[in-house]
């Protein structure tokens, strides 16, 4: 279909849409339309422009330049409850739920004029079980899987009637499984005749799911394309405008055990957490460990009883034959045990400080950072930039603050900032969540190279492709219980899929 028919037929149509904040133009003359009924690909890399884009279409952000129109009438919504009323609905990243609150009142407080209480579950219970979402309205949310909640987000879209929905990064915390489901619920929207703004780093679902694709750089629109037509390297391709880079990992034989578990137990710190039960495990010098389970079986609990955060009620944990479980995180970065945890923004990195206040605050110990009590600002911001050039972090400087970066681009950082203080242990949750595929091969490169050289890795994600990539053995969490694991040769997807949900999973030590 030509540019100008696309134009005709649009359902939503963009001219123009300009976005510069201090020091960087986000949008550069944007254009382009969706059809109705189209699942419509949004791709770039990290700091593209993609975010900055769907604000604007969802009325977060209000564009410097340019103009919408939404079925052939003048689009500019100034704020979500706009954009909503006008059949625009968007699916964020991170979940917008309250976890003590019930499934019906989470959907509630997202609608502008929600009905009461008994016809809100009625329709709760109707329009997901019509879409293949099952949802039980008066369970509470903190006790749903990543999965359920996700259709918790969903539905509450669906509710509104949307004539576009906007999905950022869906299957990010999904098994193969669910991943299977949502995709049968987007066609099912489309066959009637909604249209999906798709943006996601997973590039074989693009090639399943979506029809059109739209492709950012630096800003602006470089490319388009039937994605359905083009192999996944060519579309990483087309996003970062170079040869992609696979990652490598050179043959070698692992070393002696650098870090073991023996029937560790923990309780979960948080009322909807989940604890750890007799956890057991040995991981050797120069291997990689892949850690797979759906969201919510325990990865933040394993993380805290590995980096000292929390503390275990029984068993032992070993860092080179020496027992550290009742070490503090300090004295366990010392010895060389190093952690990235799962969330960026206030775990991983304090939003508000600066790069270099950052790489302060886990590289002074191993870094040398202070000395008698005094900060080595000098030292700390040749650490930070080192960082971000050997990472290729996009940022003015180690000035700029943590949360001024895009996602991806933060979690080069905080991978870069671990990786960079050559730790002899180091676990990381979820390394490459919402980062495009070139920087992905960049951050899988690091942990490859990190183990080649002696260090234990440990590899916590949900990406199965990515542990099928770069660990030596895989292991799943399942309701805070460890499978025995198994080298990831000798297995497949679909049966990680499985190990992740609980089924044929070997019963752990």
């Amino acid at each position: 279909m030509t540019g100008d028919t696309r134009h005709e037929n649009a359902l939503l149509t963009l001219e123009g849409m300009t976005k510069a904040y201090p020091g960087v133009v986000a949008n550069d003359q944007v254009s382009f339309s969706i059809l109705p009924g189209e699942v419509h690909a949004l791709l770039g890399e990290n700091g593209a422009g993609k975010s900055t884009l769907v604000k604007m279409i969802y009325g977060l952000v209000k564009p410097d330049a340019g103009q919408m129109t939404l079925r052939g009438e003048g689009f500019a919504p100034i704020n979500p409850a706009a954009a909503r009323n006008s059949g625009v609905t968007m699916v964020f990243q991170h979940f917008s739920l309250f976890n003590a609150l019930s499934v019906a009142e989470n959907i509630s407080l997202g609608m502008d004029n929600p009905p009461d209480r008994r016809a809100l579950s009625a329709r709760i219970r109707e329009v997901s079980q019509a879409y293949g979402l099952p949802l039980d309205p008066g369970r509470i949310v903190g006790e749903l899987s990543a999965g359920e909640r996700q259709r918790v987000e969903i539905i509450r879209c669906l509710l509104q009637d949307p004539k576009l929905l906007i999905m950022d990064e869906p299957t990010s915390v999904l098994t193969p499984q669910e991943v299977d489901v949502l995709f049968r619920t987007l066609r099912k929207l489309t066959a009637e005749g909604t249209a999906i703004l798709y943006i996601s780093h997973k590039l074989e679902e693009i090639r399943s799911l979506c029809e059109h694709a739209t492709v950012l750089r630096l800003g602006k629109v470089v490319d388009t394309c039937d994605p359905r037509e083009k192999s996944a390297r060519q579309l990483a391709e087309m996003m970062v405008g170079d040869t992609l880079h696979v990652p490598f990992r050179e043959a070698a034989k692992p070393g002696p055990v650098a870090l073991s578990l023996s029937d560790v137990s923990m309780k979960s710190p948080t009322e909807f957490g989940t604890n750890l039960r007799n956890i057991s495990l040995e991981v050797h010098k120069g291997e990689v460990l892949g850690v797979g389970g759906v969201a919510g079986n325990g990865q933040d609990e394993l993380l805290a009883v590995l980096s000292g955060e929390g503390r275990a009620q029984s068993g032992t944990i070993s860092l080179a034959g020496e027992e550290i479980g009742n070490l503090h995180p300090n004295a366990r970065r010392a010895r060389g045990l190093l952690t990235a945890p799962e969330e960026r923004l206030g775990h991983s990195a304090a939003p508000d400080m600066s790069l270099t206040e950052n790489a302060l605050l886990t590289g002074a110990v191993r870094e040398k950072l202070v000395k008698r009590g005094f900060l080595r600002w000098g030292k700390a911001e040749t650490f930070a930039r080192k960082v971000i050039k050997e990472f290729d972090v996009r940022t003015p400087g180690p000035d700029n603050a943590a949360g001024s970066l895009s996602g991806g681009n933060l979690q080069k950082f905080v991978i870069g900032r671990e990786v960079l203080q050559r730790p002899e242990v180091l676990v990381v949750n979820q390394p490459t969540w919402g980062v495009d595929a070139s920087a992905a091969a960049a951050i899988r490169q690091s942990l490859l190279d990190l183990a080649h050289h002696g260090a234990a890795v440990i590899v916590i994600s949900q990406d199965l492709d990515e542990l099928m990539e770069i660990a030596d053995r895989f292991t799943a969490l399942n309701e805070g219980r460890l499978a025995d694991p198994v080298a990831t040769q000798d297995l497949d997807v679909e049966t990680i899929g499985l190990m992740m949900g609980g089924g044929e999973q070997e019963s752990a030590a």
